[in-house]
């Protein structure tokens, strides 16, 4: 119970985060964001402190959780600095904005990601708010990727998820049945395949998807700071957490055709020796 009372006070941390850091937020926003803190807190909470699983995958196979959830904070930490920094600059703003511009020129050329986003902003965004975009942008995508090597990292050297000890398919993802039909092993190698192709595909559809919803709702992305490190912080994490993934699944099958071979190999002994 405190395990999962401690998760659900991080995740309504991550989602304050912003109304939090940046210096002129409504109090109709303020309400809103509490509802929202209080609503993911408690799905959290009652997913964790329950025997049975419903949603969060992989909850039982640490640090695929704890690398997803530092994902997104340091992803919306930063761009709510970011923001803050465009009218409440200080040392620490600055610095973040720099190298956040850096990065953004670097990733920003012809049919990047990167360019993608700043392509959907509406017409008639600011120069301002153009540069903040390209810097929200260029950060974000570069914590992901930085998230994505460390979890590879962790399972090529750790060997992960078997050194966590027995790995429990029911529990560790509850959304997937073994029994539906089919062998568990294509299986899961084909959810792997397409949640990979999701993940590649996602930073390009997004912005398309964003600039649609601009046309039907407004501008909102180029003129007000929490819309844009939402947006932003999606476009990046939605990718990252369907790449972490499908090479999650892709291990958990090789785990299990591992273990099947094994499993073959004294059944063969034994036949021998009769």
């Amino acid at each position: 119970m405190t395990s999962a009372g401690v998760r659900a006070i991080l995740v309504a941390v991550l989602v304050a985060t912003p109304s939090l850091l940046l210096p002129s937020v409504s109090v109709d926003t303020t309400q809103i964001v509490v509802l929202i803190a209080l609503a993911c807190a408690g799905l959290t909470f009652f997913d964790y402190v329950s025997v049975y699983p419903s949603l969060i995958e992989f909850r039982d196979a640490p640090p695929f959780n704890r690398i997803r959830y530092m994902s997104l904070f340091l992803t919306v930490f930063v761009l709510a600095i970011i923001a803050r920094g465009q009218t409440d600059p200080n040392g620490l703003t600055l610095f973040i904005e720099a190298v956040g511009l850096v990065i953004g020129h670097a990733l920003d050329f012809p049919y990047s990601p990167v360019r993608l986003v700043i392509l959907g902003l509406p017409e008639g965004a600011s120069a301002e708010a153009v540069s903040m975009t390209r810097t929200a942008a260029g950060m974000a995508y570069l914590i992901g990727l930085l998230a994505i090597t460390f979890f590879y990292l962790i399972l090529k050297l750790k060997n992960w998820p078997a050194k966590s000890g027995a790995f429990n398919v029911w529990i560790n993802l509850p959304t997937f049945d073994p029994t539906a039909g089919g062998d568990v092993v294509d299986r899961l190698n084909r959810d792997a395949r397409v949640n990979l192709a999701l993940g590649f595909l996602l930073p390009f559809l997004i912005p398309a998807i964003g600039k649609a919803a601009a046309d039907l709702f407004g501008n909102a992305m180029a003129t007000e700071p929490q819309t844009m490190i939402w947006m932003v912080s999606l476009w990046a994490f939605l990718p990252l957490s369907l790449f972490m993934r499908g090479i999650a699944m892709a291990r958990i099958a090789d785990m299990i055709l591992l273990k099947r071979r094994r499993a073959e190999v004294p059944d063969a002994e034994a036949i021998l020796a009769a």
